[in-house]
């Protein structure tokens, strides 16, 4: 992955509501969400919606499938995992430190770790 599409990826993420709705595509699995049940448990108002879903599907984090009148969003897991290869690479100069699963609830800040990555406790 080139350092241009990382960084337009990270900037389709980079706004509360496209994040909120990128997890909770990743959240729903290969099932996937149509938009009114996404609008729904977000509490979105259609039009925000609709430009939202739009942004994410240009940048190709998502993909939509007509379903009747319904269009069923997915997450693209296989962008996703480029993303996250690019950003991890040579992680940690090597050492092992990946993955980590998050544990906390949905909105929660980021706790700083107690020593750096790269430091060795003696």
């Amino acid at each position: 992955m080139e350092i241009l599409t990382a960084a337009e990826l990270l900037a389709a993420l980079g706004h509360e509501s496209r994040l909120a709705i990128f997890r909770l595509l990743i959240e729903a699995g290969q099932e996937g969400m149509n938009a009114s049940a996404i609008g729904e448990k977000l509490a979105l108002p259609g039009a925000t919606l609709s430009f939202h879903l739009a942004h994410l599907t240009r940048a190709g984090l998502i993909t939509g499938k007509r379903e009747s009148r319904f269009i069923r969003y997915t997450a693209k897991y296989e962008t996703m995992s480029e993303l996250m290869a690019f950003l991890t690479h040579n992680c940690c100069q090597g050492h092992e430190c990946m993955p980590k699963r998050f544990s906390g609830p949905v909105d929660a800040k980021p706790v700083a770790p107690s020593s750096p990555p790269n430091e060795v406790e003696p």
